[in-house]
């Protein structure tokens, strides 16, 4: 809507008549280019300029005009001596500010003395001088994993969506498409990182970095030749994978911490091969935590949770490689980056690769994180819902569905019937609802207050595992 309100603000110029002002005026200010600058002043008790007195009237009045002039002048030169003496006396003996008394004059500093420590009025931002000694340690344990697929058997070439930006932004390989070789013959599919965490020659990575491959060679800096490594285990719905290479001695190994401990606001390092620019150290901060992003791809939709963030630049090739605390630990396995913006990367916590470390190790199926769930599909509620509804407010989320032997179903939750609050708690739209059912365990007993055909009750529902029902579906199925 156009705003028709105009403002009212008052713009304050000089008047225009001040070239009509009386010279008495002008004793303070003269107005020169539009700017006002500080005149001498006239002395006081002479009302008229020097040059242009009035003719004297007479010897009586001349005696007594320069009689008072004198009287007027004497008095303010005595009030300036007195004045004066007393502002340099207090001034000197420091009578109002308390201490001993001024010794000399400076010119202020631009910081603060306190207890004679100079001391900085503005906090500096203090960088971190060891990120060069960390990125030093680390690099003999950072490698560079190239994998190569047979012709027929490279999905990433054929398949739509590595040629989708909106996509490939996420992902850290290249998986862009290759020239293609005859049948059989293997060609170059993918470029990533990862790192050695134990001298034996165990590696971690992404699972996306070497989804597909028929063939991983890992590179590690200072070495001309590569490695041939063994996919010992994978876990596509965590995006990780451990394989294992074989040399006549140990190999140098990164420490894996606790990303729990890590704040947001903490320096971090990455390091990778973006780009097939091998061994690119790049730092920045710990953005955020408990980032959830979805990628989807042919196998499905893989569901991150719990991800770090960072600025630190993260590009196609970081993908596996480790993001570093400022003590040289790895807190999280740089995973995934929003290209379309600028310093938004992810990485997968040390919590959740130290949970699953072992049995990617021993190559045992990893069960999937149980997904909270009652069983419903819900909508907004809007005001010409209300009458039919028998309900007052739009607050709350309309069940549009309810799946059969579902938790809410089981329950008595049927279709029509609006959700308004969780264990107490109000529940104003579906997304809250979500939200609240998702904070909940598989098997917590919930408390969930509905509004049926206008009569307000309380149900009892037991939260199912969405994860295992659908593991279930698809065993029947099959």
């Amino acid at each position: 809507m156009e705003n028709n309100h105009k403002d009212t603000d008052t713009i304050i110029q000089p008047s225009k008549d001040h070239e009509h002002r009386n010279e008495q005026n002008s004793l303070l200010y003269q107005e020169e280019s539009g700017d006002f600058k500080v005149t001498q002043p006239r002395l006081f008790g002479d009302s008229h300029p020097r040059d242009k007195r009035p003719p004297e009237s007479g010897s009586q009045g001349n005696k007594t005009s320069r009689s008072n002039g004198k009287s007027v002048f004497a008095a303010f030169m005595a009030g300036v001596i007195v004045v004066g003496g007393m502002m340099f006396a207090s001034d000197r003996m420091n009578l109002f500010t308390g201490g001993s008394p001024a010794s000399s004059v400076s010119a202020a500093a631009p910081s603060a003395v306190i207890s004679g420590t100079a001391q900085k009025a503005s906090l500096d931002i203090v960088r971190p001088t060891n990120i060069a000694d960390i990125a030093q340690q680390a690099s003999a344990a950072v490698v560079k994993i190239e994998t190569k697929t047979k012709a027929q058997s490279s999905n990433k070439q054929n398949n739509p969506l590595y040629s989708d930006p909106f996509f490939r932004q996420f992902f850290g390989d290249n998986g862009g498409s290759q020239e293609q070789e005859p049948n059989g013959q293997l060609q170059p599919s993918g470029l990533g990182t990862g790192f050695i965490f134990e001298s034996s020659g165990y590696i971690i990575t992404n699972e996306h970095v070497i989804d597909g491959a028929d063939e991983i060679n890992v590179t590690i800096e200072g070495q001309d030749q590569p490695y041939k490594a063994k996919l010992l285990g994978n876990s596509y719905d965590l995006d990780l994978a451990v394989l294992k290479i074989e040399g006549s001695t140990p190999f140098s190994t990164l420490p894996i911490g606790n990303s729990d401990n890590a704040r947001v606001g903490d320096w971090v390092v990455a390091i990778g091969n973006p780009y097939d620019f091998d061994y690119t150290v790049t730092a920045g901060l710990l953005s955020a935590k408990e980032r959830p992003i979805s990628i989807p791809d042919t196998n499905g939709t893989r569901d991150y949770k719990h991800l770090l963030q960072t600025d630190a630049a993260i590009n196609p090739g970081n993908s596996g490689g480790p993001l570093l605390n400022m003590d040289g630990e790895v807190i999280g396995i740089n995973t995934a980056v929003n290209s379309q913006a600028q310093g938004i990367g992810f990485a997968i916590p040390s919590s959740t690769i130290s949970s699953v470390l072992q049995q990617l190790k021993d190559n045992v199926t990893i069960p999937k994180e149980p997904a909270p769930f009652i069983g419903v599909s819900v909508q907004d509620l809007t005001s010409d819902m209300l009458n039919d509804l028998k309900v007052d407010t739009t607050d709350g989320a309309l069940v549009a569905d309810v799946q059969r032997k579902s938790p809410a179903f089981e329950a008595g939750i049927r279709p029509y019937d609006v959700i308004i609050a969780v264990n107490g708690a109000k529940i104003t739209s579906p997304t809250e609802l979500t939200a609240k059912v998702q904070a909940l365990k598989a098997g917590d007993q919930a408390t969930i207050t509905v509004v049926s055909n206008g009569v307000k009750k309380d149900v009892t529902v037991t939260v199912g595992d969405k994860t295992a029902t659908t593991s279930t579906q698809k065993q029947n199925q099959g």
